[in-house]
This record gives structure tokens, sequence and C-alpha cells, in this order.
């Protein structure tokens, strides 16, 4: 099961470094747009959220009381969690869209928006850790935000 997790964990990670890289590499030094196509985007983001569900699901180990309770919590989270990295891949695009043309300003404005996306994220966990524990035990809801939080790390790497 180990080896499993692992392994998604590895080719999800593989799989989105690439499209980051692809989005990054520029063909000269001349301002030329790097576009990542949104349908592209759209797929990429859809399979990272399946596989992201189906590590949980497969480490969590719920019971169907649990469950029935728990995922309608789970989608509520990633809705709102989708839209800050929303945000993430905006800034992402603007990033390299401007790679080489950006002024100590610009550059500085992005860390600070790059920053207050990572500081959202981090209180929406907070918020969610009081809902999540009204529908699992103490155990369980830790264990689903290390797993949470580690699947985060695997794709930010």
């Amino acid at each position: 099961m180990k080896r499993m997790v692992a392994i998604i964990l590895i080719g999800t990670a593989w799989m989105f470094n690439g499209m980051m890289a692809s989005a990054q590499t520029t063909p000269s030094q001349e301002a030329t747009p790097h576009v990542i196509s949104n349908q592209e985007l759209d797929l990429l983001r859809k399979d990272l959220r399946s596989k992201r569900k189906q590590l949980i699901a497969a480490n969590l180990k719920l019971t169907d009381t649990e469950a029935t309770k728990f995922w309608p919590v789970y989608d509520q989270y990633v809705s709102e969690l989708i839209t800050i990295n929303d945000k993430k891949f905006g800034l992402i695009q603007e990033y390299a869209d401007n790679l080489g043309k950006l002024t100590n300003e610009q550059s500085l404005s992005f860390i600070r928006r790059w920053l207050d996306a990572d500081i959202a994220i981090a209180q929406l966990r907070q918020k969610y850790v009081p809902i999540v524990s009204n529908v699992l035990d103490g155990r369980k809801s830790a264990t689903f935000f290390q797993l949470d939080r580690r699947i985060a790390m695997m794709i930010d790497s």
C-alpha cells in the first residue's frame, strides 16, 4: 500500500513538474508569452485532484458512517482550495508571461502575492480543523490533514 502511494505521488509530482517546466522554458531571450492551454491545465488539475482524493481514501480508512459525513466536508474543502489555487496558477502564468521583464517592484509584488496564497491555504486548513473533527475523531482528523499537507508538498516540490 505504501509503495502504491509513493508511486502515485511521484508520478503526479513528475507530471505536474513537467508541465510547469515546459511552461517556464524560453525558446529565446525575447519576450515570448509562455502559455499552457486552459484545456491542458484543467485536465492536469482534475487528474491531480482525483489522485489526491484516491490517496486520501486509500490511507484514511473510513467506516461507511464516517465516509458519509466526511466526503461532503472534503468536497467543500477542496472547492475552497481550488479558489486559492486558481490564484496561484494565475500567478505562475503571469510570472511566465513576464519572465525577464519584471521590475524589482513587480518581482517583490509577485513574491508577496505568492506568499499570501500560501497563507490563505494554511488559514483554510486551520478553518477546517474543527469542521473535520466534528465528523472524524482526532486521530483520523490529524491523519487527513497530514495526508493533505504531504500531498500538497509533493505537488509544490
